[in-house]
């Protein structure tokens, strides 16, 4: 999943407390209790992939 941290702040990342997520950069993160935690107490925004376009419609 992608994530951003909340817009003016940065999280650390697991088991690296000194590298930081960022508000400006997406950044590919597991899908640990640690990453779901942050995203459900705010600190972190999960980013949803932009649906497709194009494509055939079926009718």
């Amino acid at each position: 999943m992608k994530v951003v941290a909340k817009k003016g702040t940065r999280c650390p990342m697991e088991g690296k407390p000194r590298n930081y997520i960022t508000d400006t950069e997406p950044f590919e993160a597991p899908d640990t209790s640690y990453y779901l935690r942050l995203i459900a107490d705010g600190s972190l925004t999960r980013i949803e992939p932009a649906p497709a376009k194009g494509g055939s419609k079926t009718k």
